[in-house]
């Protein structure tokens, strides 16, 4: 993956008009995405631990950090199995985090979505349920019993860091036999390809080739702020989901459905279905305008959005100073000059865009329309 501070060959970063840090959004820390057209582009974060398993902090401290990311709906996912602190607070409800989350949540305008983390050696190894019923149902003998419960509760169940070292001495994400028939029976539907500070080509692989949606998500244990330095511009990853409306329901729906976008340090990765759009619309023209006495075109761009985008000239019109990449720094307006050769009313320039990524090794490509005034 290329970061945003990467460059490939003759590196050129244009002019920022008005530029301000990551999450400096008139002093708040809010993670930033816009609607794409028909969806509402949602912040979720659907793996996190309390007290209540083997995190360190109580649940109101999860709801509390999702509401000053800005975060929609956020799931306390603790593991049935794993329960470390049960000597000073036990607990045989495994509802019980999302029952002390819950009402604290609408208060804050974070819907938090009732799951648990089936904990099992491989095959299967970890996986999230979401949208339970009765998350207590799941503590079965048989880790398959697991699986057949939550998808009796109409659960959204997706599979948690497959290239976990302790689950793939490889590193590698690999399907077995078990998670094939999971996923043929209807009880699997997703796989994180980020979790926490780890992303996996392999996993985006298999989310492809078996029609799996794409996670990503933090797996928080310690506090939000220590573990992403999020006071100096850093950002737990999430997964935004494009959904129709901000209700539980509509976010299984897009769940079930595949409409993801994995936020990750400075990369977007997803379908392009979804990735093309939500890209298109973080970019918008704000001005353009053929520089006095000559046929070079200032054009300046908006960038609405936290991503800084790393983006390649594939226009056919070069940009003045010769350069290969261009950057669009986060929630500021850059200046690039394109040179038409000619006086031209309108064109189209064209990126590939190397902080997004839709399969392994793969970028989307972008087309801006530049109208001349």
């Amino acid at each position: 993956m290329l970061g945003a501070g990467a460059c490939l060959g003759a590196c050129f970063f244009a002019s920022p008009v008005a530029a301000h840090p990551p999450h400096s959004h008139g002093g708040e820390r809010k993670i930033e995405f816009p609607d794409i057209p028909g969806y509402k582009t949602l912040k979720t974060d659907f793996h996190q631990h309390t007290a209540l398993s083997d995190g360190n902090v109580w649940p109101p401290i999860r709801v509390e950090e999702a509401a000053r990311d800005g975060l929609d709906a956020i799931s306390l996912t603790e593991h049935l199995e794993y329960q470390p602190h049960k000597k000073d607070i036990p607990h045989p409800d495994r509802n019980r985090a999302f029952q002390i989350a819950a009402p604290i949540g609408k208060k804050n305008g974070v819907i938090v979505v009732n799951g648990s983390e089936i904990t099992r050696d491989m095959p299967p190894g970890h996986a999230n349920a979401i949208f339970l019923k009765d998350s207590t149902k799941l503590v079965q003998d048989d880790p398959l019993n697991s699986y057949i419960e939550a998808g009796k509760q109409g659960a959204f169940i997706f599979w948690n860091h497959p290239n976990w070292i302790r689950q793939s001495k490889t590193g590698e994400a690999k399907l077995s036999e078990m998670h094939k028939k999971l996923i043929a029976d209807g009880l699997l539907h997703g796989i994180e390809v980020v979790n926490d500070s780890t992303y996996s080509d392999d996993a985006i692989q298999i989310a492809l080739d078996n029609n799996l949606t794409m996670m990503g998500t933090s797996d928080i244990h310690g506090l939000i702020d220590w573990q992403y330095n999020v006071p100096e511009g850093g950002h737990r990853p999430v997964t935004l989901v494009f959904a129709k409306e901000k209700t539980e329901a509509a976010l299984k729906d897009s769940l079930m459905k595949r409409r993801t976008v994995v936020w990750f340090k400075n990369e977007l990765i997803g379908r392009a279905e979804y990735l093309n759009p939500l890209i298109q619309a973080c970019l918008t023209v704000k001005k353009a305008a053929y520089v006095k006495g000559s046929m070079v075109v200032s054009v300046e761009i908006d960038n609405n959005s936290d991503a800084t985008f790393v983006m390649e000239n594939q226009s056919g019109y070069a940009l003045h100073g010769n350069a290969d990449l261009i950057q669009l720094a986060a929630h500021s307006t850059t200046e690039i000059r394109v040179m038409t050769l000619k006086t031209l009313p309108a064109f189209d320039l064209k990126f590939k865009v190397w902080n997004a990524i839709t399969a392994p090794a793969k970028h989307p490509q972008v087309s801006i329309k530049v109208e001349v005034k």
